[in-house]
């Protein structure tokens, strides 16, 4: 019979899997505590967290959420960065911290339900953001409408300087 606490543990953890729009597996081993905290500060930051877990515990959440998949990635230390607002925010802060650090190493994510390895984790936070996904769409479908605008400004100002000429002529012809 599990132990109230792991059972405790293993219901928040379930809470914290079913609020994630995007989680990242990590190997904290050889961060400092000091490093720890930075990186915890920075997640917490941009709306994620931090969180070291036992492999058996999350394994039981994941399961019983129906998430499949995780089994490899619970080998060894584990940390989860969760991020409940853009599921990209996990993967882009803690490939940010690698690449100032060094230290930290993905095993694994999950974005929206989908499992992914480390090299999808690692593309995942190589996408741009979300804000500038929106501004190159909008971008996008402003850019034709810029352009036919600028057509039709055109004929405007065509057929005006046609019809001005119509005129200037019809007044040199009728004045001499």
């Amino acid at each position: 019979m599990p132990k109230p606490e792991k059972a405790q543990a293993v219901e928040e953890l379930k809470e914290k899997l079913r609020k994630a729009r995007g989680l990242v597996l990590t190997d904290f081993r050889g961060l400092s505590v000091p490093e720890m905290e930075t990186l915890r500060r920075s997640l917490r930051q941009h709306g994620a967290e931090y969180r070291v877990v036992k492999n058996t515990l999350l394994g039981i959440a994941a399961s019983e959420l129906g998430l499949g998949g995780l089994e490899p990635f619970l080998a060894g230390p584990t940390a989860v960065a969760v991020g409940y607002d853009d599921p990209t925010t996990p993967a882009r802060v803690v490939h940010e911290f690698i690449r100032q650090h060094r230290k930290l190493e993905v095993k694994g994510g999950v974005v929206e339900g989908r499992v992914l390895d480390a090299a999808g984790v690692r593309a995942l936070a190589e996408l741009p953001g979300r804000a500038e996904l929106l501004a190159r769409v909008a971008g996008g479908v402003q850019a034709p409408l810029a352009g036919l605008l600028a057509v039709l400004v055109g004929l405007q100002r065509n057929l005006v300087y046609a019809l001005d000429q119509i005129r200037q002529k019809r007044e040199g012809a009728g004045g001499s």
